[in-house]
């Protein structure tokens, strides 16, 4: 069975979708899977061993029809029997429909029974034990899996030894101390709406640093370093002292190779928070306050990994408002999530995590 599974999506998305790839090949394993992704997010797939080829989706097909139409063609002439499409926008619809896949396989929008043969109906509320992402995913496998099970096991990202040594080699060249931890920091979110205040970030840093003697590594791309810079700014001299600004990885496969060798990370939720549980690496993430914990945290039953919300604790300040809203007014709603409210939280995470392995 040759199926074709669509993510055209940011890194994070990515990397939660190849979960499919790895169920289709355990539960159909004579199967050829291909995975259609964004050229930029192929780091997180390498070397996945439940993926038989990556078929990338080109900035310029976006930009012009007739490259977009000659790679629609190239679809069509694959012949996939399934198309599970994750992303379900007009691109991937597109796509779908030149497949001319038997099974086609998306979520249920107004428009879809003119598209797909089969629908999912994406549950946004619910408790669950993998988080809604994951299960609105999987339920998308039920027109070939149709007793898909839900109990699964976190994505995985695919680092070589050697690409694990020459990142041990590349930190320890710049002054890291493998004889105290190290944690990652993701000090910015996607977009300002998404990134705690730096300097409530800043107060995080520096109740971090009170704890003990520790390796701060900050995870940042080279137009964000004026923003990164603040923060180290409003650190305390001391929490300065312990921040290794110039550690930056030029490229995401490195930078996965450098988190490898982190003993935890923390900061905004994200992609990075993604790829830390998808190499086994202890994450603790701040939520903004307009996204939903319980469609976006996934595997929150796995005690290695913590998260925070402002709806945690004071869940009254969100009432009543639509998710529209909370977007609108997130810099207002940040303003109440104060590092006080979870510093125990954090505290208990990096002793259980970081601390006591000195």
């Amino acid at each position: 069975m040759k199926i074709l599974v669509v993510q055209q999506k940011m890194i994070g998305d990515v990397l939660t979708s190849t979960i499919l790839c790895e169920q289709i090949k355990k539960n159909i394993p004579n199967s050829q899977i291909h995975y259609l992704i964004n050229t930029n997010t192929d780091a997180v797939v390498a070397n996945n061993p439940y993926i038989d080829e990556i078929v990338y989706f080109k900035p310029e097909y976006k930009k012009n029809k007739l490259a977009f139409y000659h790679f629609l063609r190239s679809i069509s002439k694959e012949r996939y029997e399934v198309v599970i499409d994750v992303y379900s926008k007009l691109e991937s619809m597109l796509i779908t429909l030149f497949s001319g896949a038997g099974i086609r396989v998306s979520y249920e929008k107004w428009y879809s029974k003119f598209i797909y043969t089969h629908t999912h109906n994406y549950v946004r509320k619910g408790d669950t034990s993998v988080g809604l992402a994951i299960e609105n995913r999987l339920a998308l496998l039920k027109p070939i899996i149709p007793e898909i099970q839900f109990e699964v096991q976190p994505p995985k990202i695919y680092l070589t030894q050697q690409e694990k040594d020459e990142a041990k080699d590349f930190l320890e060249e710049n002054s890291v101390n493998f004889s105290i931890p190290i944690l990652m920091i993701n000090v910015l979110g996607s977009s300002a709406n998404k990134t705690y205040p730096l300097s409530y970030m800043a107060q995080i840093l520096d109740s971090i640093a009170q704890q003990g003697e520790v390796n701060i590594l900050f995870n940042y791309i080279p137009s964000q370093l004026k923003e990164v810079k603040k923060v180290y700014n409003l650190c305390a001299k001391e929490t300065r002292s312990m921040i290794l600004l110039d550690v930056f990885a030029p490229s995401l496969r490195s930078f996965l190779g450098l988190l490898s060798h982190c003993d935890a990370l923390l900061g905004n939720e994200g992609g990075a928070v993604n790829m830390a549980k998808a190499l086994n690496i202890p994450a603790f993430s701040i939520f903004s306050p307009w996204i939903t914990k319980v469609a976006w945290e996934t595997f929150p039953n796995n005690k290695q990994n913590e998260a925070v919300h402002l709806a945690d604790f004071l869940p009254t300040h969100l009432e009543g408002k639509s998710v529209k809203q909370r977007k609108e007014e997130a810099e207002h709603l940040y303003s109440f999530f104060v590092p006080n409210l979870f510093t125990d939280r954090l505290t208990q995470f990096l002793d259980a995590k970081t601390f006591t392995h000195q």
